[in-house]
């Protein structure tokens, strides 16, 4: 393990400089106690955890989102930043993409994705499903559920459904019906 002292000085303190440790963990040895810092060299640790939710993706072809975060950050003790740059990494390989709202999900070949703005996907359900004006719409929790997103993702698209008067609610934990059913060019 190589050894050396760290040229910082300290400033009016008392205290003698520190000597490093280099190895698998960087240690700091001040006043005769040695103390774990961080680890000595953090570069590539993001792809070998996007390797490892590689392997999970080829072992489960059943899994159709990434990991959370923060498990990964636990398994593997690293950073928000560390998984996040992971998930980079496999969305430059075609491997997953992100869900504005939800989690990361998994890509896999030959499969068709509906990439439109949620707003217009719950649009068409309305026609699809046979609503018509004055019925009673999905909640907000059968929409989460069925797209797989966020609650404030669903609620800003059933928003601006009703600013185009698609819909139409009142107050909170309100019942939305249907208003207007929308059209292909504008609504």
């Amino acid at each position: 393990m190589e050894e050396y002292t760290t040229s910082r000085a300290y400033m009016g303190s008392s205290l003698s400089s520190p000597k490093v440790k280099r190895g698998k963990l960087a240690t700091v040895e001040l006043d005769g106690r040695e103390r774990v810092s961080q680890q000595a060299s953090p570069r590539g640790t993001f792809l070998q955890i996007a390797e490892v939710v590689k392997v999970q993706i080829k072992a489960n072809p059943q899994m159709t989102q990434l990991p959370l975060v923060a498990d990964l950050m636990r398994d593997h003790n690293v950073s928000r930043g560390v998984v996040l740059r992971a998930f980079k990494a496999l969305e430059r390989e075609g491997v997953a993409e992100p869900v504005r709202g939800g989690r990361w999900r998994v890509v896999r070949d030959g499969e068709q994705v509906d990439r439109r703005p949620l707003d217009e996907r719950i649009a068409d359900i309305i026609g699809a499903e046979g609503f018509e004006v004055g019925a009673a719409f999905l909640s907000a929790s059968d929409l989460m559920e069925r797209f797989r997103v966020s609650r404030p993702t669903v609620t800003k698209a059933l928003d601006k459904l009703e600013a185009a008067g698609v819909l139409a609610g009142e107050g909170q934990g309100r019942v939305r019906t249907v208003r207007a059913l929308p059209n292909r060019e504008g609504r």
